[in-house]
């Protein structure tokens, strides 16, 4: 971590690449750059790319992370992209936003990276490829850049952030026990300014802590021989916090997680644009799993039911929706799995010119896998579009509660900016937001095991390197490994029984607080629809 902060953070990617556009320097300037994918391992662009296919623009998330996860190795996103003949660009962000920069000036800046790579590629739409939080970033570009891009790929984009179960996404409901929008606003003004990321990636961790500060480890210390260079590699990016603006995190929170004023076309970006998701005329393929904690389902198809009532309605409009739903894949395998990418990244790709050619209407994207492994690297594969119903995705939703909570948000947030933040950023002084960024956990849970920081890891570093020539792994069956395995899997089942019950808490006091959330109760497995049909019950939404 304190590596890659003293080399600026730099994006990860697995390829090289060359600087195309800076938006720094842009008269709205954002803290963005546009990048066109040179070379893969030894083949350049010019052995690799068809310039008749569309080019894709990856887009990487700015949810607290750094730019990379797009392109982190060889099997991902570009690398597929680039497999299959692709020109690719990809979008990085820098860590330190630009002073005042608000959502509009990011949106006005990435409408400039595709009219750039349009102008390189004038005989085909560029394809946009976002990811989490780019996703909707790029919604609001089809939203608004009429004509500027083909078809858009949303790989666990939540679009719908009222949707859902209580009894699945109980930490949504942790910004309405905390007051709302209010407290990232005190974040920025003790930050001077700025919100650090390390708060998101705590968030993130909170969702599930028997894997982030259990599993995790457990499994390291368990394949110490072989996880050691794949943890750093990931632990690199993980914990490389980049900031946004105080205008950018209240933009956020009040327009989407709290506010959910882009589902409801009410979202505006400035005084001249006003969101409106029906404007969007390009085809859209989104890619949600019900084994995402973090966008289940829900929040990234719920929209399409309240935009288009029935199905009709969709067709009528001359819109063309194509989704597919990974059976257990993570938040993070959406993008960063070798194996999703080698199957269904590939798929899609490879898909695109018959997603352009389908008539208006829900499709549900199916691959036919001969080898019956649903994690097919090799293999060959078919893909096939079912036509589906709006009522098919079976999406419940009822946003009396989710209202009232916007509504405190509010209040909240008009009497902290009257008569608290004025005084908080007159006490606040970059070198105690310098302080404060210093002391948070997710940093100094980091830095304590450095030797850097803390003098007596250095007997663990010598240590370590004296068993390393002499060490001799037990086998695993031996009695002590057998003991020490099962004690690690109650713990993380004691920390993960922990995490249930402080989410049933939170559903039961938010019920006390707004009423009784429509779907706290779970669904039993017996009432579930088919796979087919109902994609949207899992696990834990977005909390800000």
């Amino acid at each position: 971590m304190i590596a890659h902060e003293r080399q600026g953070m730099p994006p990860l990617l697995d390829f090289d690449y060359e600087l195309l556009l800076d938006a720094r320097t842009f008269e709205r300037s954002a803290n963005y750059a546009l990048l066109r994918i040179t070379r893969v391992g030894d083949d350049c662009w010019d052995d690799c790319v068809d310039e008749a296919k569309p080019p894709v623009i990856v887009i990487d998330p700015r949810a607290g992370h750094g730019p990379g996860i797009g392109g982190f190795k060889r099997d991902s996103e570009v690398g597929m992209a680039m497999h299959e003949g692709h020109p690719v660009y990809f979008v990085i962000f820098y860590p330190e936003p630009m002073p005042g920069q608000t959502l509009s000036d990011v949106h006005y800046a990435l409408r400039d990276f595709v009219s750039e790579v349009a102008r390189r590629h004038p005989d085909t739409g560029p394809v946009l490829y976002g990811n989490c939080q780019a996703g909707w970033a790029a919604t609001l570009l089809a939203a608004d850049c009429d004509g500027l891009t083909g078809p858009i790929v949303l790989n666990g984009s939540p679009l719908s952030y009222w949707s859902g179960e209580a009894a699945s996404s109980p930490m949504r409901m942790m910004g309405a026990l905390s007051g709302g929008a209010w407290a990232a606003h005190m974040i920025s003004d003790l930050g001077d300014g700025r919100f650090d990321g390390a708060w998101l990636a705590q968030n993130f961790e909170t969702l599930q802590p028997e894997k982030a500060i259990w599993d995790k480890y457990a499994n390291l210390f368990a394949h110490a021989d072989t996880e050691r260079e794949r943890f750093l590699e990931f632990e690199r990016w993980w914990n490389g916090y980049y900031t946004l603006s105080r205008e950018e995190i209240l933009g956020i929170t009040q327009n989407l997680f709290i506010g959910n004023r882009l589902e409801q076309g009410e979202m505006q970006l400035d005084a001249h644009c006003t969101v409106d998701l029906k404007r969007i005329s390009n085809p859209l393929i989104i890619f949600a799993s019900d084994g995402d904690n973090i966008t289940p389902p829900e929040q990234a198809m719920g929209w399409i039911g309240k935009l288009y009532p029935d199905t009709d309605a969709l067709k009528a409009a001359g819109q063309r929706i194509v989704y597919m739903t990974h059976p257990r894949v993570g938040h993070l395998g959406i993008f960063v799995s070798g194996s999703v990418a080698r199957l269904q990244h590939r798929a899609i790709l490879e898909s695109l010119d018959d997603v352009e050619a389908l008539s208006p209407g829900l499709y549900e994207m199916v691959i036919d896998n001969p080898s019956g492994d649903p994690d097919c690297e090799t293999g060959d594969f078919e893909v096939r579009f079912e036509p589906r119903e709006v009522d098919d995705l079976g999406i419940a939703s009822d946003d009396a509660a989710l209202k009232q909570v916007a509504q405190i948000s509010r209040i909240n947030e008009a009497v902290y900016s009257t008569f608290v933040s004025p005084w908080i950023r007159a006490a606040t002084t970059p070198a105690s937001a310098e302080a404060l960024r210093a002391l948070h956990p997710m940093r100094w849970t980091r830095t304590m095991f450095s030797e850097q920081v803390n003098p007596w890891m250095a007997l663990i570093k010598s240590t370590a390197e004296t068993l390393r020539e002499t060490r001799s792994p037990l086998p695993d069956d031996h009695p002590a490994i057998v003991a020490e395995r099962a004690l690690s899997a109650r713990t993380g089942e004691g920390i993960g029984a922990w995490r249930k019950g402080r989410d049933a808490w939170i559903t039961h006091v938010f019920g006390a607080m707004f009423g009784n959330f429509p779907f706290a109760a779970a669904t039993t497995q017996a009432e579930k629809p088919s796979a087919s049909s109902k994609k949207g019950m899992n696990n834990y939404g977005m909390a800000f």
